[in-house]
């Protein structure tokens, strides 16, 4: 089987979308879970920690 650079092109540009859109809606769907809600706002407050201060 010979695959000349035309074909891979394309494979590439077709199923690199899929890819890329399962691969954004996989992130999207982990971002708003309603399990991690905690761990955001963890992770929202803790850059907020009163230890965290300059000049302390």
């Amino acid at each position: 089987m010979d695959i000349d650079h035309q074909s891979l092109v394309g494979f590439a540009k077709s199923w690199g979308l899929f890819y890329l859109i399962a691969l954004a809606a996989g992130v999207l769907i982990y971002a708003l879970w309603p399990s991690n809600r905690a761990r955001f706002d963890r992770a929202k407050k803790s850059i907020l920690d009163k230890d965290d201060r300059p000049g302390d």
